[in-house]
């Protein structure tokens, strides 16, 4: 593996409420310098939780998504609060966007988006041994939970509204870690 390039100066170049644009001035190993942009990594990272009822099935959400500017159907996600743990935030995100808590709760993969661009992580946890519990969080309007038979994944990830590729990613990772834990 090559040396990891010297980074030789950081400079922000644009910010919003959510996002920080920064330019990355970077030395080679070969000594070839580039500028690159990204999309800073602030905060403590994120969780997407994969909520499994004992019937097997998975609990969706139906939310609105500004990016598409429309409502589309994908798992319960959610930043993770100054000293919270990402077990603590996804039973906090699953209890206030589905309106579930979680007894049980497993670590499943650290995945992130487009890497070139931004350092951006999200904790993929699953939740289960489910119980109704909500707490008010975030969100201007109530979600709607969708349950899906997990069994019937490859039909979920044909439906049009349910495109979000972690999400995807998540429970084809889901259903193999419950297969092999059988």
């Amino acid at each position: 593996m090559p040396a990891k390039p010297e980074i030789l100066k950081v400079t922000q170049t644009a910010s919003s409420r959510l996002f920080q644009v920064e330019e990355l001035s970077l030395r080679f190993s070969n000594g070839a310098e580039r500028v690159y942009e990204r999309l800073a990594t602030r905060g403590n990272g994120a969780v997407m939780i994969v909520p499994v009822t004992t019937e097997g099935n998975v609990l969706l959400i139906r939310e609105y998504a500004a990016g598409l500017e429309d409502y589309t159907l994908t798992l319960p996600k959610g930043l993770i609060d100054p000293g919270e743990s990402a077990h603590q935030a996804a039973d906090r995100e699953l209890k206030e966007e589905a309106g579930f808590g979680a007894e049980r709760l497993h670590s499943l993969k650290v995945m992130t988006s487009a890497p070139n661009y931004m350092g951006h992580s999200i904790n993929v946890v699953i939740a289960r041994d489910l119980y109704p519990c909500r707490l008010e969080g975030d969100e201007p309007e109530e979600l709607e939970v969708v349950s899906w038979p997990l069994a019937d994944l490859d039909n979920l990830v044909l439906q049009e509204e349910f495109s979000e590729g972690r999400a995807i990613a998540a429970l084809y990772m889901t259903r193999t870690f419950l297969q092999n834990e059988q």
